[in-house]
């Protein structure tokens, strides 16, 4: 067997051709060739090609082996040597096995009921036979105007005279004039009635999860009425005194170029970016262009400086000059920051919410992006490129037929008027970067977006009922003679048990992530007798790597797929398109599609993890326990992500609030000396429990010290800030800048006192209200909780650091998962979801209590 050496993403020169192709050396195709027609026998391809089936014992090559999630990430102990992906992958094995017995179990509560409603449609029409005539006819007649009722009761919001019967208006065509008019006058005095009550009351809340009903068709909305969208404000070129310098020289730039200058020099600070080489060479590259296009660069004597090196290019004093508005901006007085909040929400306020089926919805995006570097995710090769200032002859409007399309900035129009009622969409437009189309939609709280996650949810509700069905057949189908099937049931097989997204094919152009369905023979490697290597760029440019054990017939199926004459570049599943597996999977259940398994999976794993859970102690506890059975979901669904830029940071910041705590017990400890003599506490405690706690050097004490003092400056100077500005408001004096001096004494005061104790050798004197031993030992075990909870807090953001809980947890688990565990466990929701995911998931928070199930 030929084992391929994994390779850093999945490529042996760092990136491959994203364009999914299943060519040969000799430049035949799978698809071309006559033995890999799909209605050959799988066996007598095997004698034909006459390739031994037999070759485990060649040996592997040599593999480097990127780090791998640990036992700590999941909250576990590492006391042996099996790698915690295999542990979960056994207690995987678990959950499956309830799955299938869940799924028998719906199945034939489904039939049960079925039975039960034959029964009572049979019994109820024998008695309607049983009647006497006249009975069934005034029966007839009850249901006939029940359902005239129902119709009219279920089209409440509809407006009165569209709801009037046809008979009805003809009679009412009929009547006197003073009856029409009366009548009118009645009608109007109820719907002002109704309009004064829903104005004094408020809007009343649409349960739509409660209306079953809603949104089952391809129309979205009947009526559309929105003010269109933000657009950035105009480019401010540069003061005269600020330029970008090339070999040393000040250039000046026409704006079209200086933007472009601009958004390089402005995220200096971002190294991450900037220092790397394909973002550097796709920003000079549109930089240069833009300059041949625009004259390139003139000295301050007019002379044409031709910009052809970026190592030449100094963009040091565009990034002063920007830092130094973010720090005037960061310094403006409180009041000033709210003055143009208020400012920019009331130019917003009109452009904020749209009126939707006569209901107003909340708008998500409808701030046109502004024109900047394009960063991308992971290693996407387009990062670096300028994208481009939109137009808004670039964005098609969508609206509805009755309603007045949403005024163009002066001197502009629209590139077209779409009435399009079965798109979710105000408004889009086409970026220059990926040529993607960028859409307006509603914001993740309104009612059109929470139905698509309640069905998404939903469906994978649904998919628990057919579960073991399609696992049977894959396993099945895994031995099939037809090549087609065969290598769909291994990508089911993969797409279900590893979590595997379907892939799609991609553009030369586009960023090289794989997906199942277009994995190439460089990806996989395997590792007789079971293990299977994947190794290859993922969603958002992520790398994928994961070593695997899989059923011995999926291996054998993937040595078969990777024979010869395949090599680097060509497909393992040439057979297989996404298209054409989700047609096959509709087959099961309407509507699924390989995606759905993730979100089953994911949602199914953690109902199981938290039935079997007994969350005890503190809340923070209690939390700590949700994320590790949320942390065991996103590894099974191998939901990873790259480092945070700011991670180390954030790790040093926390480390210093232990510290800072630690030292505060030390002082306490040294208080308590001040109170009894040394010797009687130090012998009832021991030496070691009044020493200064290990880290904390002398050296550092001085400085904690001075930031302590620093510290307590700002609290002091912030509070009289905002006493004084909210003086002025009510039309008060403000107070003088003395009171400020007499306010910071306590800063004074306490720099001082430092001082005196580090004179006197570090003794502490006992402070506060009648301090007593005891009184100094319960502060020291209150902080013990402080850090003890900060401690937890830290090591879950380090596990936390590759994992991407937000992803499961947003995506693809139940929300109302979450709320069940909240409610079960007495945890407050804001601990899991913040408030933008609260509105998100209101359905999913009001309409399950703790005894709910997935």
């Amino acid at each position: 067997m030929d084992v391929d050496k994994p390779t850093t993403n999945g490529t042996t020169n760092g990136m491959t051709n994203g364009k999914r192709k299943a060519s040969l050396p000799n430049g035949k195709s799978y698809k071309d060739d006559s033995e890999s027609d799909d209605d050959v026998p799988l066996q007598k391809k095997r004698k034909t090609n006459g390739a031994s089936s037999d070759d485990d014992d060649i040996p592997l090559k040599e593999v480097v082996k990127p780090p791998k999630v640990t036992a700590a990430m999941v909250g576990e102990e590492s006391d042996d040597d099996e790698p915690i992906g295999q542990k979960l992958q056994k207690e995987k094995e678990k959950i499956e096995k309830s799955a299938a017995k869940e799924a028998q179990a719906l199945r034939r509560k489904d039939k049960t009921d079925d039975a039960k409603r034959k029964v009572k449609k049979q019994a109820d029409s024998d008695d309607e036979d049983d009647k006497p005539l006249i009975k069934k006819q005034k029966s007839a007649s009850v249901r006939k105007e029940a359902k005239k009722v129902k119709r009219e009761d279920s089209d409440d919001d509809v407006p009165l005279k569209k709801n009037a019967p046809a008979k009805k208006v003809k009679k009412e065509e009929a009547a006197s004039p003073a009856k029409k008019i009366k009548a009118k006058a009645k009608m109007k005095q109820e719907e002002k009635s109704a309009d004064d009550e829903e104005a004094e009351d408020g809007e009343e809340e649409y349960r739509w999860w409660e209306d079953q009903a809603k949104g089952d068709g391809t129309i979205k909305w009947n009526t559309l009425e929105h003010n269109g969208v933000v657009f950035p404000p105009e480019y401010e070129p540069l003061p005269k005194s600020v330029k970008m310098l090339y070999d040393g020289t000040p250039v000046t730039m026409k704006p079209d170029a200086e933007e472009i200058a601009y958004a390089f020099g402005s995220m200096l600070n971002s190294t991450h970016n900037v220092e790397n080489p394909t973002f550097r060479k796709n920003f000079f590259t549109d930089f240069k262009e833009t300059l041949d296009k625009t004259g390139h660069a003139k000295d301050k004597d007019g002379n044409t400086i031709k910009i052809k090196q970026l190592e030449k290019c100094n963009f040091q004093p565009i990034f002063d000059h920007v830092e130094a508005e973010r720090s005037a901006k960061k310094a403006l007085p409180a009041a000033e920051k709210k003055k143009l909040k208020a400012e920019k929400d009331e130019k917003e306020a009109a452009f904020m919410y749209c009126m939707w089926d006569g209901r107003k919805q909340k708008v998500g995006n409808f701030r046109v992006e502004p024109p900047g570097l394009f960063r991308g995710r992971g290693e996407h090769p387009k990062t670096g490129k300028f994208k481009k200032r939109v137009t808004p002859e670039q964005i098609t409007i969508n609206v509805g037929k009755e309603a007045m399309v949403p005024k163009p900035p002066d001197g502009h129009k629209w590139k077209e008027v779409k009435h399009d009622k079965e798109g979710t969409w105000l408004a889009m437009w086409q970026e220059n970067i990926n040529n993607a189309y960028k859409y307006v939609m509603l914001a993740a709280n309104s009612d059109v977006k929470g139905q698509s996650d309640y069905k998404k949810f939903e469906k994978a509700r649904e998919l628990k009922k057919h579960i073991d069905t399609i696992r049977q057949n894959y396993h099945q189908e895994l031995r099939s003679d037809v090549m087609a099937t065969r290598q769909r049931a291994t990508a089911v097989y993969l797409i279900d048990q590893f979590a595997l997204r379907a892939g799609n094919e991609k553009g030369e152009d586009e960023a090289d992530t794989v997906g199942c369905c277009s994995l190439k023979f460089e990806h996989v490697t395997l590792r007789p007798p079971e293990t299977v290597i994947f190794d290859f760029l993922g969603k958002d440019s992520i790398r994928f790597y994961d070593e695997v054990k899989v059923d011995a017939q999926v291996f054998k199926n993937l040595k078969l797929f990777k024979r010869a004459p395949k090599t680097e570049g060509d497909e393992i599943f040439d057979r297989l398109t996404t298209s054409g597996l989700n047609r096959h999977l509709s087959n099961y259940m309407q509507g699924l599609t390989a995606k759905v398994f993730r979100t089953y999976n994911a949602s199914w794993t953690m109902a199981n993890l938290l039935k079997d859970m007994k969350a005890e102690g503190t809340i923070p506890d209690k939390v700590l326990a949700y994320n590790a059975a949320n942390r065991k979901v996103a590894i099974l669904c191998n939901h990873k992500r790259t480092v945070a830029a700011t991670h180390g940071a954030q790790m040093e910041k926390m480390e210093g609030r232990i510290d800072a705590l630690r030292y505060q017990q030390y002082r306490l400890k040294q208080q308590m000396l001040d109170l009894e003599p040394p010797a009687k506490l130090k012998k009832k405690r021991g030496e070691t429990y009044f020493s200064l706690p290990e880290g904390l050097e002398a050296e550092w004490v001085l400085k904690h010290q001075e930031a302590l003092v620093e510290d307590t400056r700002d609290k002091v100077r912030k509070k009289f800030e905002k006493e004084n500005e909210k003086l002025v408001a009510d039309g008060q004096k403000g107070m003088k800048p003395k009171e400020l001096e007499e306010r910071m004494e306590v800063a004074d005061e306490l720099e001082a006192k430092f001082k005196r104790e580090n004179k006197k050798g570090g003794k502490i004197e006992a402070a506060g209200k009648g301090p007593t031993v005891e009184k100094l030992e319960a502060a020291i075990e209150k902080l013990d909780g402080r850090i003890a909870n900060l401690k937890m807090q830290s090591e879950d953001r380090e596990s936390n650091k590759e994992v991407a809980l937000g992803t499961s947890k947003i995506n693809y688990i139940d929300p109302r998962l979450t709320v069940v565990f909240s409610k079960k466990f007495d945890v407050p929701i804001e601990r899991f979801f913040s408030r933008t995911l609260r509105e998100k998931f209101d359905w999913a928070i009001k309409s399950v209590e703790e005894d709910w199930e997935f």
